[in-house]
């Protein structure tokens, strides 16, 4: 029977929030997978009661939901079936690594075993011997099981070691460097240590080598296949392998007339009263996405027509598998997204409500957009290019493609700021991976033709004349959501990089207020670090 106490709305409603916050969740029965939303689409439906409609290429699914449980990363669905009365347990699962705890542990002790032994073999002509190896959790330093961390000793000599296995996520093996900066800190308190030994899967070395030109240190890097148990340098001083696109920006004046009637068309949908709070925000020459706070909730897209050459404008809303075409019969379900969105996603919101804490990030990036001066007034308030696909890499390992915000200082001088509305330790070296590329196109010859560089013949900052000088780097997060990671790996950076680190009041959602600065001269770098020579 349902719950008396939730209704069809209720259900509706926590089903979606759980997958907006987790995309790629899977659905399960009896422990056996039947849905894997980033291939799944869905739809929900309240009268009189709440109905789940799941479908993908090889399975289709309808069930009467009875009654919704939250639980840690899962979600539990009383359900029945159609024509049945036996009700039957679904259960929506948020977790990414889709294997088991004991999998994943029986795995990372097998790498362990076997890199040591390794490491022992590779080295032993120059009589390294590899110590004190260990996966081991330890929260207070930020270490997880995920990377294996020791020493290669000799005599009195000592190099920290981290190492990362092939099946752990693309996101673990990129963030070994800041792991790898922390492990190295950590063995400095306690002894000499030489350098940093990163050791990484094959064919996944190409974003570490690209940071390390611009972090003071003494490194070694190689790649480690677990298979035919061996170790393969990889020279630091080459070129390097910085494959990157810069992406053309769109023209706003023309896209704007371009959308402007389906634009009317989804305007008069919202009350007026919530107009002023609606970010249209241009994604490409054919997509105008449609933003609450930073949380996109509608889009107008230029499709191919079926009968002719023209592009036809089609209005969705939603997101991700809940995306779903404006029409007259889907219309309600628009006004009821748009009832829940504009009054459970306002600043003064219950602060556990889904909506209300989803995509704080981007929450914060449509704050800064409004008035960039409140972080620094050197900065222009126009133009401000956000979300932006610049690049592409031929990396299979970078796949990030979008700065959170690009901007340029009075001086004209290129600003790109990496913003985080959490505790994350990889602040500091996404936000290079990002000033790398700018750099990399901002100093590219200027075309003879035009005699315009990279980013105006893009079509970025097309009226204003930019400096030559590098970028400066903004680091942006709540004071008490910096993780301590941030300043430890800020004092590896070189100091050609032009970094600042801004601290935000937690309050930032009502009011943006900068409750510290820090800049490369308030990070002295380590004693016993050396600027890198190649």
């Amino acid at each position: 029977m349902p719950d008396p106490l939730q209704t069809p709305l209720q259900l509706a409603t926590l089903i979606t929030d759980f997958l907006t916050q987790h995309p790629h969740a899977l659905l399960t029965e009896e422990g056996k997978v039947l849905f894997d939303f980033r291939q799944t689409k869905y739809t929900l439906t309240t009268d009189n009661r709440c109905t789940l409609h799941l479908w993908s290429d090889d399975r289709n699914l309808v069930r009467r939901i009875l009654t919704a449980t939250p639980r840690a990363k899962t979600l539990r669905l009383t359900t029945q079936k159609f024509g049945q009365s036996k009700p039957t347990l679904l259960e929506l699962l948020a977790d990414q690594d889709r294997r088991t705890p004991s999998t994943r542990e029986a795995t990372r002790t097998r790498y362990l075993r076997t890199l040591e032994r390794t490491l022992d073999r590779h080295h032993q002509d120059d009589h390294w011997h590899a110590k004190n190896f260990s996966t081991a959790m330890d929260l207070e330093k930020s270490f997880g099981p995920a990377y294996a961390r020791g020493l290669l000793t000799r005599a009195t000599q000592s190099w920290a070691v981290i190492a990362v296995n092939q099946e752990e996520s693309p996101a673990t093996i990129d963030g070994i460097l800041t792991f790898g900066l922390l492990w190295l800190t950590h063995c400095r308190e306690r002894q000499t240590i030489l350098g940093l030994y990163l050791i990484l899967p094959p064919g996944h070395a190409t974003l570490t080598l690209t940071r390390l030109p611009w972090l003071l240190g003494t490194f070694r890097l190689a790649t480690f296949d677990q298979r035919a148990e061996t170790l393969t340098d990889i020279p630091l001083d080459g070129p390097g392998n910085l494959a990157t696109r810069l992406l053309h920006a769109p023209n706003p004046i023309t896209a704007a007339s371009r959308f402007a009637a389906s634009q009317a068309t989804l305007m008069a949908l919202i009350p007026p009263a919530f107009h002023s709070l609606v970010e249209p925000h241009l994604r490409s020459t054919t997509e105008l996405a449609f933003l609450l706070h930073g949380l996109e909730f509608a889009r107008i897209r230029l499709t191919a027509s079926a009968t002719s050459f023209n592009r036809l404008e089609q209005i969705t809303f939603g997101a991700g598998p809940a995306e779903t075409a404006l029409t007259p019969e889907t219309e309600p379900a628009l006004r009821t997204l748009l009832d829940q969105l504009f009054h459970r996603r306002t600043p003064t919101a219950a602060r556990r409500d889904p909506l209300y804490r989803l995509q704080p990030e981007r929450w914060l990036e449509s704050q800064l957009r409004r008035d960039l001066t409140l972080l620094d007034p050197h900065l222009l308030p126009t133009p401000i290019y956000t979300q932006v696909p610049a690049f592409q890499a031929d990396s299979a390992s970078f796949d990030r493609g979008m700065i959170d915000l690009l901007a340029l200082t009075d001086t004209g001088r290129l600003a790109l700021f990496e913003l985080k509305a959490d505790e994350d330790p990889q602040l500091a070296l996404q936000g290079l991976d990002y000033w790398i590329r700018v750099r990399y196109h901002h100093t590219q010859p200027t075309d003879p033709q035009t005699g315009l560089g990279a980013f105006q013949s893009h079509g970025f900052f097309p009226t204003h004349r930019l400096s030559p000088e590098d970028p400066i780097l903004y680091l942006v997060a709540p004071a008490l959501r910096l993780h301590p990671a941030t300043e430890i790996i800020l004092r590896h950076f070189s100091p050609r990089i032009p970094w600042l680190l801004l601290a935000l009041d937690e309050r930032w959602r009502q009011q943006i207020k900068v409750v510290f600065r820090k800049r490369p001269t308030d990070t002295p770098s380590p004693h016993s670090f050396q600027a890198p020579t190649r």
